[in-house]
């Protein structure tokens, strides 16, 4: 059993100070006894003197390697915290009772340490993964709106860098006054918050922000999650658009409907002059209402991308040649002369209903916007990159370039009093874009103002 240091640190120096006590009253007997008696007191003195010195140099000694002992034992201690939690060491051996306490507290503690790192390391790391992989832009900001996290998705929204440098300004990251004030609000409040904002420096998108408190340290500041809703914004807006454009487009056949019946029935029947005239109008607004009806079903189906079965082969010539049959009568009527240019055995991958579908409407609007006396050419074959054209091509009043950007657009028209005469939906070339898109295919339009236009659909070859 090792006995106590402490003990054996006051012996020691109880035993020099005895010694010392004993050296000084050897040295001082010489000199009472040469005042008493007169005898030499050299031999005393020396002697004296000499056990002092020994004495003296022993205590030196024991207090020294005592000393070192116990400064090797707090070296290791030393080791041993510096240690924590990095590489935990070993205890010191055969150490003093005194020092083996608090080696072993030093040892539990780096394996509470440790083990609490552990934990530390592994939540930051899920939380940074997930904030990584979030779609939702992050941003977390200290009481001075100082940046002090924002995660890929906040980066990619604002063209940000990363990693993000600790302690920039948020004017310096983003410059929004939306977003800085929302921040600002909720860091003096301490209370979250909702709203929603379009920022131009995110491309004009809109996001819904979800802003809250939170504890940085010592210096409490506020976290915002941008969930983006651009899209939501927009299905909104043509929502809305679509609504007013429907209820516009339905108010005019209504109206005449509504208006020659009327008329009819305060005693235009018994007018033989006009009562037919009247009855072909409420027929043709009737048809017209009729027309509309079928193309926002049609567009009904589409945007719900309802499945029509399994894609089949289709032939390309034999879509051509049905559609053309569909729209000769109205070519007759309106003397516009139907031809087919060169057409080659080719197929696609798809609906042929569908398909048949577009080109229908493609050679209808050839017919309806043509000239008298005008002519519509279909063409078909291969591309040189393993797709399939099919080209409908008329000599009508063509297109100005700034319209040619929005004529897929649902209810949009070139010549709108023109269309109405014609009994035009405005819906029919949204209609061919969403089944082409569909299929996997492209449709462009090339039209010069008073010299036609020509559409030119894009697929895949089967």
């Amino acid at each position: 059993m090792q006995r106590l240091t402490i003990a054996k640190l006051i012996g020691l120096w109880t035993a020099l100070f005895v010694g010392m006590i004993c050296g000084g009253a050897l040295w001082l007997q010489p000199w009472r006894i040469e005042l008493s008696g007169h005898r030499s007191i050299t031999g005393f003195v020396l002697g004296g003197i000499a056990l002092v010195a020994v004495l003296c140099s022993a205590g030196y000694i024991a207090t020294f390697l005592f000393l070192s002992s116990w400064s090797r034992y707090a070296d290791q201690l030393a080791r041993l915290a510096v240690a924590v939690p990095g590489h935990p060491m070993g205890l010191p051996q055969n150490c003093p009772a005194e020092f083996t306490a608090l080696s072993q507290a030093l040892k539990d503690m780096a394996a509470q340490v440790g083990a609490t790192l552990e934990r530390a390391t592994l939540e930051s790391s899920r939380r940074e993964t997930i904030l990584a992989g979030m779609a939702e832009g992050v941003l977390a900001v200290d009481n001075r709106l100082n940046v002090v996290f924002y995660n890929e998705a906040f980066a990619r929204a604002f063209q940000a860098r990363l990693p993000v440098a600790d302690g920039r300004p948020l004017y310096e990251v983003v410059r929004e006054p939306a977003l800085h004030s929302t921040l600002e609000s909720v860091v003096r409040t301490g209370q979250s918050t909702r709203e929603q904002f379009q920022l131009p420096a995110a491309a004009g998108r809109w996001f819904e922000a979800h802003v809250l408190p939170f504890v940085n340290g010592q210096r409490p500041g506020a976290i915002v999650v941008l969930h983006d809703v651009s899209d939501v914004h927009r299905q909104e807006q043509t929502r809305k658009d679509f609504v007013a454009n429907v209820s516009h487009e339905l108010r005019t056949p209504l109206a005449a409907i509504r208006g020659y019946a009327e008329t009819l029935l305060d005693g235009a029947l018994e007018d033989k002059a006009n009562n037919r005239r009247f009855v072909e109008v409420i027929l043709s607004q009737a048809i017209r209402l009729n027309n509309i009806a079928s193309d926002l079903l049609v567009l009904s189906e589409l945007d719900a991308n309802a499945p029509s079965g399994p894609p089949d082969r289709v032939n390309l010539l034999d879509v051509v040649e049905s559609a053309m049959r569909t729209v000769e009568s109205t070519a007759a009527l309106r003397e516009v002369r139907l031809t087919r240019g060169p057409v080659e055995e080719c197929a696609v991958n798809g609906y042929r209903f569908r398909l048949e579908q577009a080109v229908v409407n493609l050679l209808d609007n050839a017919v309806k916007f043509n000239r008298p006396a005008g002519e519509v050419s279909v063409e078909c074959g291969r591309t040189g990159d393993g797709k399939v054209r099919i080209s409908v091509s008329d000599t009508g009043i063509g297109m100005a370039s700034e319209d040619l950007k929005r004529i897929f657009e649902r209810f949009y028209r070139v010549d709108k009093a023109r269309s109405k005469r014609v009994l035009g939906t405005g819906l029919g070339l949204s209609i061919v874009s969403q089944i082409i898109e569909r299929m996997g295919g492209t449709i462009q339009v090339e039209s010069q103002l008073g010299r036609g236009t020509k559409f030119t659909i894009l697929l895949d070859s089967f």
